[in-house]
């Protein structure tokens, strides 16, 4: 069926007349390859994490529950309410307590780069991102490039151990093009500031790669890739449990059709299918009073069709996408001498879901323009495991085996430009969203959460959560000096969040209680930063950041998980090749904190990093030495965002070397 659609989408393509290519505006871009244009790389190069290129971002903070697979979240916001896709895909995680977001399935060696769409000006494939979306690019190496190119990276890391190998290949020809790699990561338990170890903050990991392209006609072209990722022995300290096993395949094969005239730039059409295999163990843990057994399984299936087109001072943008997701969990506890007991914590949920995107920007003039976005969904979710669905009946009599949900959004964003002063750049923007429950808040059962120490039912009745967004941005720069002043509100209604259930007990030994999922009928984020970047000399530059975030329910109490104020500095000096970098960052003391919902204080802290790198160039053969001290002062600290406080890692020597030939 998919593939039925998708050449009928393609088919009408080819019938369009035709164009150039628009280019979509983005909030920010944090590059990964070396050979893309972009804002910002990492100062470890593609031996950084994912996670790593991802703390570049401005509006993006990630949570920490051990050394691996941090997770996201976007103008303080987690993944429920934020849309990550690669290249365009959706793709879900399988873990019930979100070990396992989707960015933990790529490798910086695989990426081209990470864009941002902060708020509800999402990307077209993007649904129920009331917070932000990110996309993460993947490297092709195109058509027409050098014909062989081979990169090997290695980097080490002192505290914990960690060993990082990459190499990958690249063929391009006129007609076809083909790159391959491998990466590997692995790492021992790490120690806190102070020299503290942290037990149970250990991994290892396998990423492997394929991309390819055939070119059919002069502008067409069909595009695949094949992934496998799989991490193994993962700890997390913040947690009570490990992970044996997290397991992803994932897969895609596009048809791209450029048109050199016309109105139509292009279309392209892909289809994809990805597979997650999870599995929570705590068999290495100590003194634990029932051992459990907890895998979780995710697939999918999607396509997506998107057409770009030129109409006057219309840049035009034009989304078609639908995909098929299945999410099964259970858990079985081993008590001593008896025997064990099975429960069904995802019931198997198949969500079917289609929408429409359009993004129109508008250039009046060299000062006005206007950026609009919308799209419009619908799904359907069924519960396929009925001995899952029948637990849940019992708390919510009323539940049937099958919802139907539509969600919406629409943002317009204008920019303007004084004609008599250039260097200033004002805009403002607003816009309205929905999205539907996830799986965890509609059908999740006692899933035990360690932040809190609660376990959480979900709620099949729950209503749709909605968001008025508003935005403005001041940006004033100059050849050697900038400002940039950002600031966003986000006012829902009801808002999605677990509240007290006294009737309830709990099932998890030490829990506090029982929450479900409810709305509450109001809640308000509000975020703001300042950016400064100024050239002291031509080889000296300085920038610097202060961002703070402010959240609050109906009862004007704190949302957990919400910035106090941060700030940021660093001073980069260039001599001839040599760069060298020595940076600060830090954030006062959290005064503000969720207490009603399990959060608690965090201190303040100041963090100093220093980095150095340096190219080396040969006949056939390019080589970057990196290298750096974290941690400068081996400070012991926590970040609001470290789940349970769970300390970061203390003074930290890396080094590392790609070589290109």
């Amino acid at each position: 069926m998919l593939i039925a659609i998708a050449i009928i989408l393609q088919a009408a393509a080819l019938t369009a007349d035709t164009t150039s290519t628009s280019d979509r505006q983005l909030d920010e871009v944090v590059v990964v390859s070396d050979k893309a244009e972009g804002l910002k790389r990492s100062y470890k190069g593609q031996t950084a994490t994912i996670d790593e290129h991802l703390r570049e971002l401005s509006h993006v903070d990630l949570v920490r529950r051990g050394s691996y697979a941090w997770e996201p979240t976007i103008n303080g916001m987690q993944t429920e309410r934020l849309s990550v896709t690669i290249d365009g895909m959706k793709i879900f995680y399988a873990c019930t307590d979100k070990m396992d977001p989707v960015t933990s399935y790529v490798e910086s060696g695989n990426l081209q780069n990470i864009s941002l769409s902060s708020g509800l000006d999402g990307n077209p494939q993007a649904t129920g991102n009331i917070g932000g979306s990110l996309d993460l690019r993947l490297r092709r190496v195109g058509f027409d490039r050098a014909p062989r190119r081979t990169t090997v990276s290695a980097g080490y890391e002192a505290n914990g151990h960690l060993q990082t190998y990459g190499a990958d290949t690249e063929f391009s020809g006129h007609n076809a093009y083909a790159n391959f790699g491998v990466f590997y990561r692995h790492a021992d338990d790490y120690r806190a500031g102070h020299h503290e170890k942290i037990p149970f903050s250990q991994f290892k990991k396998i990423n492997a790669f394929g991309n390819f392209g055939f070119r059919i006609r002069q502008h067409q072209r069909i595009e695949g890739t094949l992934i496998y990722d799989r991490a193994g022995d993962v700890g997390y300290p913040a947690l009570n449990m490990d992970v044996s096993v997290a397991e992803a395949i994932i897969t895609s094969l596009s048809h791209h059709v450029d048109f050199p005239q016309g109105k139509v730039n292009s279309w392209e059409t892909k289809i994809y299918y990805n597979r997650i295999r999870h599995e929570m163990d705590d068999t290495h843990r100590p003194d634990v009073a029932i051992h459990m057994d907890m895998p979780g399984r995710s697939k999918t299936a999607g396509l997506y069709s998107l057409l770009a087109v030129t109409l006057g001072l219309h840049s035009l943008r034009a989304n078609y996408d639908l995909y098929y997701n299945r999410l099964f969990a259970d858990m079985t506890m081993y008590p001593g001498g008896a025997a064990p007991m099975y429960m069904v914590t995802w019931p198997d949920v198949g969500t079917f879901n289609t929408g429409l995107a359009l993004t129109d920007d508008i250039n009046l003039s060299a000062s006005h323009s206007f950026h609009l976005s919308a799209k419009a969904a619908w799904q359907q979710q069924r519960l396929n495991n009925e001995e899952g669905y029948k637990a849940q009946k019992v708390f919510f009599p009323r539940m049937t085996d099958s919802y139907n949900q539509t969600t919406a959004r629409v943002a317009l964003r204008y920019q303007w430009t004084p004609q008599h002063l250039q260097a200033l750049r004002l805009s403002a923007g607003g816009g309205w969203g929905s999205r539907a429950p996830t799986v965890t808040e509609a059908y999740g059962y006692y899933l035990n959460n360690t932040f809190d120490r609660y376990d959480y039912m979900g709620n099949p009745h729950l209503k749709n959560e909605s968001a008025i967004e508003a935005t403005l941005t001041a940006k004033y720069s100059l050849p050697t000096f900038s400002v940039t002043a950002d600031a966003n509100a986000f006012f829902f209604s009801n808002y999605i969040i677990g509240g007290i259930e006294n009737r309830l007990s709990p099932m998890t030994i030490g829990a506090a209680g029982v929450k479900v999922y409810g709305n509450i009928p109001r809640a308000t984020i509000l975020n703001a930063s300042l950016t400064l970047s100024w050239t002291i000399l031509p080889s000296l530059l300085w920038t610097g950041k202060l961002t703070y975030s402010l959240g609050r329910d109906d009862a004007g109490d704190t949302l957990p998980l919400v910035a106090p104020l941060g700030y940021a500095s660093s001073l980069r000096w260039l001599y001839k090749a040599l760069s060298l970098q020595l940076s600060m960052t830090g954030a006062a003391r959290q005064s503000q904190y969720g207490a009603k919902y399990g959060e608690s204080s965090t201190a303040a802290y100041t963090v100093f990093n220093l980095s150095a790198e340096y190219p080396l160039e040969f006949r056939h053969l390019s080589v970057k030495l990196r290298a750096g001290l974290e941690n400068l002062l081996d400070r012991r600290y926590s970040t609001y965002a470290d789940w349970n406080n769970i300390p970061q890692k203390g003074r930290n020597i890396y080094v590392s070397s790609s070589l290109v030939f």
